[in-house]
């Protein structure tokens, strides 16, 4: 049950300190004030839980909830507190405005968590909780996604090794081996590639010598496998690695790497997907690379992708947790925002949806800025819901906007300029050409926005209405300065207001650009509406992409841009609102199960690295009482 925070510190203490303070509501209570019944939850201890998608089918009769996204200008190195207004918002939804509400976001990688970021709980007095279990194992999710991305990664390498060594005819035998009787058979995910070669016959002592040889062939072309191996762990040594060196695999070497586990496309793929046949669609339409003569070779080929949705059978199921003032969270699905979409699942905002009922609201979270996380959010996510938000809500910090008016570079573990402590309103009336490019990217969807200033204990009166004025000009609904950092949904009362008004405002949404659209007509779209660009150059290696994914009818997917999410540019020095600048596109590649082409804007990591002194040096446990210390 919501319930307004007591005890709330003027000198606000550690995350941890503060998380740990609180008494979780058993989960299983809140999942009956949500309206969750007892056979819909499965139980994972007593602070989370797993709902069953039959939750849905049960209120699909049931009106929708308000559908609110929530955004945020371009961040410096540090964040901006995206999640922690998002919950801050709920928890005055909630626990101060009587109203049913449910917040959606993602699951973070255990990698930041242990590196630089830390954890991605929220902060302060708005926060999920308990915050260890959502900052580390939670339910398994994420180990799933490792377990059966690096499944399909052995299976590949396997296939190539044995085709090197084998004739078509002796493959097709030690794939449909026969029986003592003579007779063979095709397993389940064979008679799907039967089905794509367009053969019919279902007994394997039917096929000819030819159509035994496509069967039995890939005919993989090493050079074009995109599919990597996946750790949850920032391994920046993993980033380039030799495999096939040992002496069984007769010399079959080849260069490939690791990524970290929330850039699989399996993740893209939990996020995205809206049912358990539709995930199993989606992983088998994976594409790992070509054959020889350039057709693409997917998971459904290989012959796994039915064990892959075995190992997905559960993480399909969102997780039930809880905010620190009662109000009911969905965490789910957690993909890297400049590589992938960025956005928590379908499934939980889809029921979240539906459990509030037509008075409530759902509040989630699109990762980095309204130029990637929340063009995505709507170009992507919205198109394979059927989902339309009712608002957006736009996260601005002081310090953000003075970072792109020309302060001092903002490097993360080093203290702050005074440029960002002391007012001063020059560098913050120029910084605001960047929220007014972001007001525009999100109205250019045809949705409200409402602008929250998440405060800073140094931001001052001045400075927080030079924002609320700027924002006002440049089209939002509303801007308002929210302290739920420090007070939890007491602070954020004067947003929850606004948002609830401005849902009720008429809308007319809109996607930026039509699917049958060129792929380079898309991507130009992006450039120059939601960037301000002057245009795109495409590399050689792009150009190569583009050509190949439109002969293979890959074209009329969405595009997912993989970009730095520190300027609205490509180039992260560029701060501000940026214009005239040309985007270099230096490749293309298909997430085609998961349903998009990421086009690569300059060199983009898939896997982070550690600092000399990551997070992991403050973590550790107290002995005498098992509690977690140092997490943040």
């Amino acid at each position: 049950m919501p319930h307004k925070l007591q005890n709330i510190l003027a000198r606000v203490p550690s995350d941890i300190d503060i998380a740990q303070a609180a008494t979780p509501i058993p989960i299983d209570t809140i999942a009956a004030e949500s309206g969750i019944l007892p056979d819909e939850l499965e139980l994972y201890g007593k602070s989370k839980a797993k709902v069953n998608l039959s939750v849905r089918e049960r209120l699909k009769n049931s009106p929708n909830g308000k559908y609110v996204v929530v955004t945020a200008i371009t961040p410096t190195p540090l964040g901006e507190g995206k999640t922690t207004t998002t919950v801050g918002l709920s928890q005055a939804l909630g626990a101060h405005l009587g109203k049913k509400v449910f917040t959606c976001v993602r699951q973070p990688s255990q990698g930041p968590t242990f590196g630089i970021k830390g954890g991605a709980a929220g902060g302060g007095y708005s926060q999920i909780i308990p915050m260890e279990e959502f900052n580390l194992h939670l339910t398994g999710d994420i180990h799933a996604i490792t377990a059966a991305n690096n499944l399909l990664a052995a299976a590949i390498d396997t296939r190539w090794l044995h085709e090197l060594t084998a004739n078509a005819e002796t493959l097709f035998q030690r794939l449909c081996p026969p029986a003592k009787d003579g007779s063979r058979r095709f397993s389940p995910v064979m008679l799907r590639r039967l089905k794509k070669l367009g053969i019919t016959k279902t007994n394997p002592n039917d096929l000819t010598p030819e159509e035994r040889a496509r069967f039995a062939r890939l005919d993989i072309d090493p050079n074009s496998i995109t599919w990597r191996r996946v750790t949850d762990t920032n391994d920046r040594m993993l980033r380039q690695i030799t495999i096939g060196q040992g002496p069984e695999e007769k010399g079959a070497t080849r260069v490939t790497g690791y990524d970290i586990s929330v850039a699989s496309e399996i993740m893209a793929i939990l996020a995205l997907t809206t049912s358990l046949a539709d995930m199993r669609e989606r992983l088998g339409r994976m594409v790992i690379g070509t054959s020889s003569s350039g057709e693409a070779i997917t998971a459904d080929d290989i012959g796994v992708s039915g064990a892959l949705t075995v190992l997905m059978k559960d993480a399909i199921y969102p997780n039930l947790m809880q905010t620190l003032e009662g109000t009911p969270a969905f965490v789910h699905a957690g993909p890297f925002a400049n590589i992938a979409h960025g956005n928590s699942s379908i499934v939980a905002d889809q029921i979240a949806l539906k459990l509030v009922g037509a008075d409530g609201y759902v509040v989630t979270e699109s990762g980095f800025g309204a130029d990637i996380g929340m063009e995505k959010f709507f170009n992507i996510k919205c198109r394979y819901s059927g989902l339309v938000p009712n608002c957006v809500v736009m996260v601005a910090t002081i310090r953000a906007l003075k970072m792109h008016g020309g302060g001092p570079k903002v490097v993360a573990g080093q203290p702050l300029n005074h440029a960002y402590t002391e007012e001063n309103l020059d560098l913050l009336e120029k910084g605001c050409s960047n929220l007014a490019k972001m007001i525009q990217n999100a109205k250019r969807f045809g949705i409200p926005v409402v602008v929250g200033v998440n405060r800073f204990q140094t931001d001052t009166p001045a400075e927080i209405e030079l924002v609320r004025k700027k924002a006002i000009e440049a089209g939002a609904h509303d801007a308002v300065m929210s302290n739920h950092w420090a007070e939890g949904g007491a602070g954020a009362v004067a947003l929850g207001k606004a948002v609830v008004v401005a849902c009720n405002q008429p809308s007319k949404f809109q996607f930026l650009y039509p699917l049958e659209a060129s792929i380079k007509q898309k991507i130009e779209t992006i450039v120059k509406e939601m960037y301000g660009g002057a245009g795109v150059e495409y590399l050689p290696e792009a150009e190569k992409k583009i050509e190949l994914y439109t002969r293979l009818g890959f074209d009329k997917l969405p595009i997912c841009m993989a970009k730095t999410h520190l300027s609205l540019s490509h180039d992260p020095n560029l701060k501000g609102a940026p214009t005239g600048f040309t985007v270099p596109v230096r490749d293309v590649r298909a997430s085609v199960g998961a349903g998009f082409l990421y086009p690569l804007l300059g060199t983009m990591s898939t896997m982070p690295g550690l600092s000399t002194r990551p997070g992991y040096y403050e973590i550790d446990i107290d002995l005498n009482t098992g509690r977690v210390i140092g997490l943040s």
